[in-house]
């Protein structure tokens, strides 16, 4: 069988869109050998068909236990079918009201406002909300006032938000609800008690304790014909109890981490200040910024927007990107910002939108099959055949034994005697050896096999999250254990995600300290401009307290302070201008800007990113008088050194720039306002700041035992080569300058410019790529793929959604990673902590071991008892090992052993091996010399006392 031997390596890449050629390429054997059911390489986006077949060939006594932490196929389609029903029956209601729109024309009766009713705590109730939102009903919200109207009916600040006290928030969930929606409650622990008696062995056992109670009865009366039925039906009920409570306490841990899988945190403007909550703790008239790859948390309207982008497909089921503005500003709850930025208000919450009904409506499966569970059920099937034609023999060889007469008490006499035998007595002897046999099957049998992997993955589940991971996926526990290669970020993992401004060049020169810009008033006036308008941070300025509170990713926070340190007083200079257009930081382009209108009806575009691309749209700069002037080649040199000697300094390089433009050029038409391409060229350079972001501690301890493990970790950032390399060898990814050469170090263009065929040459010996985008990230891993290994992915961004996909474990941030790159993801790293990173890889490792303990362990006590009974029942017509014996012998084993090895925790040796490899024999060649010793030992052991 080819479960129990090794196969050749795997070479897969999955199919992907954006991948191009090279992931079909070899996509077909992504899942296996097709002609061995049970071998499943990867069972993340398997195939129904495969996942189907290995049901199908398992041989299973009790399937509701067994397939219990698998994926409910029929449960999932039935999921589907009501997906697909709430959302025709939501485009419905919407097309009814369109129809309905569309035949108010101007000879009809004008609609009349609708009334608001003055009951209660706030003049608008949700049926009316609900209406606006479920409709997506303008004509209802314009006759409201608009969403400024909406939010006075609300009694929210479209800026400021909601007041955010307890009573505030009290009061609105007691008029609108809370953003909660009724889960379906899970099973008792009486379900599982049932679920443990429908085991076919044990209800034959039941059935034969029975007749062996009743018989014993009769035959020997009350006091002494109890004894064999009697222990029976007790050994088979402990059995049935303990399986049931491990199973129950089972299910209580996947409860748990579904619940926290749920939880999401997000930030909302209350009070004027930007607060973090959980998802639930959202309100009716909380104001939520949105930002590209975040959840809509509520149904809401759009306050303000730039180039925003939802996707609806969780919704509407079709993958089309719908862009939100003022015609159509209607935000459903569940969907995902798909590109720009905004603000919302929200208006439903809960039970009372439609992401909300639809949750209440499903019940989340937790089932997933795992490679190792696949491989397992095959090893189990295939000691069931063995251990049921062992049984069958024994039955017969005893069955025959017993009517020939050859079977004898112990007192010498013989059991049968045809024609002088009670008919009582001749049932009462079948039924006892009918038991034996059934027993047999019951232990031979490993129903506790597959299950094993449950136990020890919902085991390290819970551990995990004491380590910073939240396993999403249960195959990306021990996928983890055979990782050749991790891929990760450098911001925020391998460093600390806490940047500060350190250096800074303008006015063409470098400035010492870097805030110190009192004698450049135009420049610094820009500056203020710039860094105040173009960014999606925010400051809040307590009344009355000197300190500020800055809110933002650690990049827009640094450049933020730094701000505020050069004399920017953030709501006084966004005031003193209006946005115009807004273009969001791009990682592909690696900047982000904004188009502003001043005070004087001048059109400022102002720019800001990545040093070097920033810099070469550059054609002047401000000089030390302050002075708008062009950029010659020496200044241009001078900067760009300025650029390398921060960057060796392992310093994120950020330019900020901008230019003037003619007001007439700029569109007026709200549609073609948010299709309009920022101009980028004749920019003025105002300043390059140096951001450091030190290294985690400990990250190179953490970096060296993944090498010694034999785990390969590469950077891939979207940072300055020369910066990646600064933290590359401060890290120990590279050992030194002179391995800091390509290959092993390279640019994301070059990489990306490579035939497929020559990255597949070069992958391996890539350990750091900079200036990448998400696409460069996504080849990489699959030529890693192609050429074999198991690769782990670290990413944070919505781009990185498609690596963290392909990769074999996507490992999300769950600080800085939006929605879109966790549920990509696999696990989520919950302090985004490259240390937690390599604990994922102990446990992985863990994992494997400590399945590899149990299924020596149960194979050497299935062994002997079935070579003891066989023995026996051929040479002497008795089995040493009786029904009650074996039950027990059952319990200790298929439960209590499967609960005391799959529990062990990892050890400090585990990572001194090289990782195991995915088609490595799970009964490897020193666990069968193991196994052979301990069976001739048991058996010497037991036969004598027997």
């Amino acid at each position: 069988m080819s479960f129990l031997n090794a196969s050749s390596p795997r070479y897969a890449a999955e199919s992907d869109i954006e991948a191009g050629t090279s992931a079909r390429r070899s996509a077909d054997l992504d899942d296996g050998d097709f002609s061995d059911p049970f071998d499943i390489a990867r069972t993340k986006n398997a195939s129904v068909e495969r996942l189907r077949r290995w049901r199908q060939a398992a041989l299973v006594l009790n399937a509701s236990r067994r397939f219990r932490y698998t994926l409910d196929l029929k449960k999932e389609e039935e999921k589907k079918q009501i997906l697909r029903k709430i959302r025709a029956h939501a485009q419905a209601i919407r097309a009814a009201y369109l129809f309905k729109a569309a035949g108010v024309g101007p000879g009809s009766e004008p609609i009349k406002p609708p009334p608001i009713p003055t009951a209660g705590e706030f003049p608008i109730g949700q049926e009316q909300l609900a209406s606006i939102s479920r409709e997506h009903d303008t004509a209802a919200l314009q006759q409201y006032g608009g969403v400024v109207g909406l939010s006075n009916l609300l009694k929210t600040n479209s800026e400021k938000g909601i007041h955010g006290d307890d009573a505030d928030l009290l009061k609105r969930r007691n008029a609108f609800g809370s953003n909660n929606y009724p889960r379906k409650k899970g099973r008792n622990f009486l379900m599982f008690m049932w679920d443990a008696c429908k085991d076919l062995t044990l209800v034959i056992l039941m059935v034969a304790a029975a007749a062996s109670l009743a018989l014993g009865i009769k035959s020997e009366g009350i006091k002494e014909g109890w004894y064999d039925g009697g222990s029976i039906a007790f050994a088979v009920i402990l059995v049935i109890v303990v399986t049931a409570i491990s199973d129950y306490k089972q299910s209580l841990q996947f409860r748990d981490l579904n619940e926290e899988k749920r939880n999401i945190h997000l930030e909302v403007v209350r009070g004027g200040r930007r607060v973090e909550i959980s998802i639930y703790d959202i309100v009716v008239g909380d104001v939520i910024p949105l930002n590209i790859g975040n959840q809509v948390p509520a149904d809401g309207i759009l306050i303000t927007g730039h180039s925003l982008a939802i996707d609806e497909s969780s919704m509407t089921g079709e993958s089309k990107i719908v862009h939100k503005d003022s015609k159509d500003p209607f935000l459903m709850s569940g969907c995902k910002v798909a590109d720009g930025s905004g603000t919302m208000l929200v208006t439903g919450v809960g039970i009372n939108t439609e992401w909300g009904l639809l949750m209440a409506s499903i019940s989340e499966d937790t089932g997933e099959e795992t490679p190792l569970q696949v491989r397992l059920n095959g090893v189990a099937t295939f000691i069931g055949i063995v251990g049921l034609t062992v049984a069958v023999i024994v039955l017969i060889v005893l069955l025959a034994r017993y009517f020939s007469g050859h079977t004898k008490n112990p007192d010498g006499s013989v059991q049968f005697i045809a024609g002088k035998t009670k008919v009582g007595d001749a049932i009462d002897g079948a039924i006892k050896i009918i038991t034996v046999a059934v027993t047999i099957v019951v232990v031979a049998v490993p129903e506790g096999l597959p299950l094993a992997v449950t136990l020890t993955l919902a085991y390290s589940m819970r551990k995990m999250m004491a380590d910073k991971a939240l396993v999403r996926r249960l195959s990306a526990c021990e996928t983890m254990g055979s990782a050749t290669t991790i891929c990760s970020d450098k911001t925020g993992t391998l460093t600390m995600n806490q940047m500060t401004v350190v250096e800074a060049y303008a006015g063409g020169k470098k400035i010492d300290p870097p805030h110190k810009l009192e004698s450049y008033p135009m420049l610094r006036s820009l500056l203020i401009e710039g860094v105040a308008q173009n960014t999606n941070g925010s400051v809040y300025a307590p009344e009355g307290a000197n300190d500020v509170e800055v809110s933002g990713s650690p990049t827009e926070k640094a450049i933020l302070q730094w701000g505020i340190q050069i004399g920017m007083n953030f709501m006084a200079a966004r005031s003193e201008s209006s946005i115009i257009h807004v273009f969001p930081f791009n990682s592909e382009k690696k900047r982000g800007g904004v188009a502003i209108q001043t005070a004087d009806c001048n059109i400022h575009i102002h720019w800001k990113g990545a040093a070097e691309i920033v810099l070469a749209c550059c054609t002047g700069y401000v000089d030390v008088n302050d002075q708008l002037v062009g950029m010659d080649e020496e200044k241009m040199t001078f900067f760009k050194k300025a650029i390398e000697d921060m960057a060796a300094d392992s310093l994120r390089c950020v330019a900020i720039a901008y230019r003037s433009y003619e007001k007439e050029k700029v569109p007026t038409n709200e549609e073609l306002l948010s299709h309009w391409s920022l101009p980028e060229d004749d920019l003025i350079l105002l300043a390059i700041v140096g951001l450091k972001d030190p290294c985690r501690p400990g990250v190179k301890q953490a970096v060296e035992l993944c090498q010694k493990a034999g785990v390969k970790v590469k950077m891939v950032t979207g940072d300055n080569v020369k910066t990646a390399k600064a933290i590359a060898l401060e890290c120990g990814i590279l050992n030194s300058y002179a391995d800091a050469t390509e290959p092993n170090i390279i640019e994301g263009k070059t990489f990306r410019g490579y035939s497929d065929a020559q990255r597949d040459e070069i992958a391996d010996r890539i350990s750091v790529m900079g200036r990448s985008s998400p696409n460069d990230k996504l080849l990489l891993v699959q030529a890693l793929r192609r050429k074999g290994h198991v690769v782990a992915v670290t990413g944070d961004g919505t781009n990185d959604a498609p690596a963290l996909h392909e990769a074999d474990i996507g490992l999300a941030m769950g600080i800085q990673g939006t929605e879109v790159a966790k549920e990509s993801s696999d696990i989520i790293i919950l302090d985004d902590n490259f240390a937690s990173v390599v604990k994922v890889v102990r446990w992985g490792r863990s994992v494997y071991a400590n399945i590899q303990k149990f299924i020596q362990f149960q194979l050497t006590v299935n062994v002997a008892a079935l070579v003891i009974n066989v023995v026996a029942a051929i040479s002497s017509g008795d089995v040493p090992l009786n029904a009650v014996q074996l039950l027990w012998v059952n319990l200790i084993m298929d439960t209590l052993g499967a609960l005391a090895l799959a529990t062990e925790p990892p050890t400090d040796h585990l990572m001194d091996r090289s990782p195991v490899g995915r088609r490595e024999p799970l009964i490897t060649n020193i666990m069968w010399r193991n196994l052979l010793i301990q069976v001739n030992s048991v058996s010497h052991l037991l036969v004598p006392i027997l």
